[in-house]
C-alpha cells in the first residue's frame, strides 16, 4: 500500500501484476473459483487504493480489471502470466492452468505465455508514452518553473531541451565506477557532455551512455529524452540526485530526492574470514550502501566491527547476497541479527547541573519527551536531529556565543549514545536552563564544553527515569482457516497483537502488531507451523515502549554487549 500510494501521488498509471498464484494452487491447494474470487478480491482492494490516493480526473481511467486488460496474473518463480487477451490468443483457461499443475507440466506454460513478454505486451499497449506521461507529471513531481526554458522542454519531453535527468538507481560495475540509472526528462545525453550533479555540486564529463536490453547495457553514442538511461563516469552520484546540462546548473530546481518509508532497525556484524581480504569486504560493503540508501553501513569504535543495518532479516539477506556476488569467493562471517533500540523519557527530568573538566564552566540542563516539534513559551531552537530530539535554550542568546557549536556537539554525543545502555536517544527535549562560562576563549571550547553538555543531559534523562522504545512491524498473515490456531499461538508467545481477523471463503486475514525484535526466525517459524501454507509480510510501523518486564533483561543484554558494568545507573 505504501508504494502504490507514493506512486498514485506522483501521477504514474498502473497495471497490476498479481504474483504466486503458484502457492494458491500447490501450498493452499485452491480451486479453480476460489482462486477467482481471492483475484477479485485483490483488484477490488487495489482499485480501492485507487480512488483513495489518485486524483478525480484519473481515477477512472487508472482503475483496473481484467476485462481492461491492465492486471496480469501468474508466478514470477515459474515465469508465466495470463491477462484476458492471452487467454483468449492461447485458449487458455485457469482451470487449464490447475491442470498443468497438477501434473506437472510447468513448461508449457513457460512456453505458452512466457511472463516477460505478457508484461510486455501490457505495458505497450496499457501505459502511456513518455511524451505523454511528462505532459501530467511533470508539473506534479517538480516544483521549478514550468515556464522556464527547462519547464517546458520537461513538460514537451523535448529532446532539443537542457539535458535533464532524474537518478533513481547508482549499482557498482565490475570494471570500477559507479552506473547510475535514471530517465532523460529532456534533452539528448552524450558520451563526453559536461554534467551536473545538483545534490552533490559537483561537475563531470560523462565516460558512457547506454540503454538496457533487459538485463544487459549496450553502449551507444547518445539517448534522446523519454529513456531509461545508464551513465558512467559521474563519482559522486547516488540515488534521487537531479543530472542537468552544466550550462543550466543555475537554471534548474532538482527533483525531490528520494525518502525512506521503513528505518533500519536490524543489524549484523560482518567480518571477512581471512583478515587480508578486509579490503575488499569495505569497498563491497561501500557499494552496498550506494546502491541501497536504506542501508547503513557503519564501523562500532569500540571493537572495530563493520555493522549492516537493514530494515528487516530478507533485506539484510539479500544485501549479503548482493555483496557475495560483488566479490566472488569472498568468505565472511556474519553474527547473529541484532535490533535496534531507542532511549527516551516519559515525563521531564529534574535539571541536572553538569561542570567541564576544568571546574570554570557550568551548564544546566533539563529534559523532558518531545512529542511534537512545538516549541513553548520562551524556548528557542538550537538544533533537532532526524530522531526528534530536540535542544532548545531559555537563556540569552548572547551567553552562548561563539561557543553554541561545542555546546550542539555536546548534545549530539549525548543523542549518539544514551546512559540507560548505549542506544540512541529518541524523543527526547532538552532544554539549556543556566549556564556559566569562564571569561577566557582558552578554558572553554570543545574540551570543556561537549563533555558537560553531554553529562547534564544524560543525568537528567536518569532523573526522569528512562523507557526503553524498541522498533514494531506491522504484520498481515493470510492461511487457512483451520489454521488460526497455530497462527494466533505463534503471534502471542512473541509479544504480536491481533488487531484484526477477518475471513475470506476459506483464508483467515490476521492483521496485527510484533516487535521486531521477536520476528527473527518467524518466517521460519510459520512456514514449519503451517505447512508452508500461511503468507505473511511485515513493514515497519513506529517505535513503542518496552514492557517494563521485558525491558529489564533487554536492557541487561544491550549493557553486556557493549562491555558495560552489568549494573544499570537506572537500577
Amino acid at each position: 500500500e505504501v508504494v502504490t500510494r507514493q506512486a498514485l501521488n506522483e501521477r504514474i498509471k498502473p497495471i497490476l501484476f498479481i504474483n504466486k498464484v503458484d502457492r494458491l494452487i500447490n501450498d493452499l491447494r485452491m480451486t479453480a473459483e476460489e482462486i477467482r474470487n481471492k483475484i477479485s478480491r485483490i483488484i477490488q482492494s487495489f482499485n480501492n487504493l485507487v480512488d483513495i490516493y489518485s486524483e478525480p480526473h484519473f481515477r477512472d481511467y487508472w482503475r483496473v480489471g481484467l476485462s481492461r486488460g491492465n492486471v496480469i496474473i501468474g508466478s514470477a518463480l515459474h515465469k508465466w502470466g495470463l491477462t484476458i487477451k492471452t487467454s483468449e490468443e492461447k485458449g487458455i483457461k485457469f482451470s487449464d492452468i490447475i491442470k498443468v499443475y497438477r501434473s506437472d507440466g510447468l513448461e508449457i506454460l513457460q512456453e505458452e505465455i512466457p511472463l516477460s513478454k505478457v508484461i510486455l505486451e501490457a505495458i505497450v499497449e496499457r501505459l502511456p508514452d513518455p511524451v505523454r506521461a511528462q505532459e501530467y507529471r511533470v508539473p506534479k513531481i517538480w516544483g521549478g518553473d514550468l515556464d522556464s526554458e527547462i519547464g517546458r522542454a520537461m513538460v514537451k519531453c523535448d529532446p532539443r531541451g537542457p539535458v535533464t535527468i532524474y537518478v533513481t538507481s547508482v549499482k557498482g560495475d565490475r570494471k570500477g565506477g559507479l552506473v547510475a540509472t535514471g530517465r532523460i526528462f529532456s534533452g539528448e545525453i552524450s558520451v563526453g557532455d559536461q554534467v551536473y550533479l545538483l545534490n552533490a555540486g559537483a561537475e563531470y564529463a560523462v565516460k558512457e551512455v547506454s540503454i538496457y536490453m533487459g538485463t544487459f547495457r549496450e553502449n551507444v553514442s547518445s539517448l534522446e529524452s523519454g529513456n531509461i538511461v545508464a551513465l558512467s563516469g559521474l563519482m559522486s552520484i547516488t540515488a534521487g540526485e537531479t543530472i542537468v546540462d552544466v550550462r543550466f546548473r543555475n537554471k534548474m530546481v532538482p527533483f525531490e530526492r528520494i525518502t525512506q518509508v521503513s528505518e533500519p532497525v536490524i543489524t549484523v556484524s560482518i567480518e571477512p574470514r581471512d583478515p587480508k581480504d578486509l579490503p575488499r569486504l569495505r569497498d563491497a560493503l561501500s557499494l552496498l550502501s550506494i546502491e541501497d540508501s536504506s542501508l547503513l553501513v557503519s564501523i562500532n569504535e569500540e571493537t572495530g566491527e563493520h555493522l549492516l543495518s537493514g530494515i528487516g532479516e530478507l533485506h539484510i539477506d539479500i544485501a549479503l547476497k548482493t555483496l557475495r556476488e560483488y566479490e566472488p569467493g569472498l568468505e565472511v562471517i556474519v553474527s547473529k541479527p541484532i535490533v535496534s533500540y531507542r532511549e527516551s523519557v516519559s515525563k521531564p527530568g529534574a535539571p541536572a547541573t553538569s561542570l567541564s573538566p576544568n571546574g570554570l564552566n557550568q551548564v544546566t540542563i533539563g529534559v523532558e519527551p518531545s512529542r511534537n516539534m512545538g516549541l513553548l513559551g520562551n524556548e528557542r531552537l538550537i538544533y533537532a536531529d532526524g530522531d526528534n530530539n530536540i535542544l532548545v535554550s531559555l537563556v540569552d542568546d548572547g551567553l552562548l556565543g561563539e561557543d553554541l557549536d561545542a555546546i550542539i556537539e555536546g548534545f549530539k554525543w549525548a543523542c549518539k549514545s544514551g546512559p540507560l545502555c548505549g542506544e540512541p536517544l529518541r524523543n527526547v527535549k532538552a532544554k539549556i536552563i543556566d549556564i556559566r562560562l569562564s571569561s577566557s576563549q582558552e578554558e572553554r571550547g570543545y574540551a570543556q564544553l561537549t563533555p558537560a553538555v553531554k553529562r547534564a543531559v544524560h543525568e537528567s534523562i536518569l532523573r526522569a527515569g528512562p523507557i526503553l522504545l524498541e522498533p514494531i512491524y506491522s504484520i498481515q498473515i493470510a492461511a487457512p482457516v483451520e489454521q488460526i490456531g497455530i497462527i494466533t499461538s505463534i503471534l502471542s508467545k512473541r509479544r504480536g497483537k491481533i488487531s484484526s481477523m477477518n475471513s475470506r471463503g476459506s483464508i483467515i486475514i490476521i492483521d496485527g502488531l510484533i516487535p521486531v525484535a521477536e520476528s527473527i526466525e518467524l518466517a521460519s517459524e510459520l512456514r514449519g507451523a503451517s505447512s508452508g501454507r500461511a503468507f505473511w509480510q511485515c513493514r515497519f510501523s513506529g517505535w513503542e515502549t518496552v514492557p517494563m518486564e521485558v525491558m529489564l533483561k533487554t536492557v541487561s543484554s544491550l549493557r553486556a554487549r557493549r562491555g558495560l558494568p552489568a549494573a544499570s545507573p537506572l537500577f
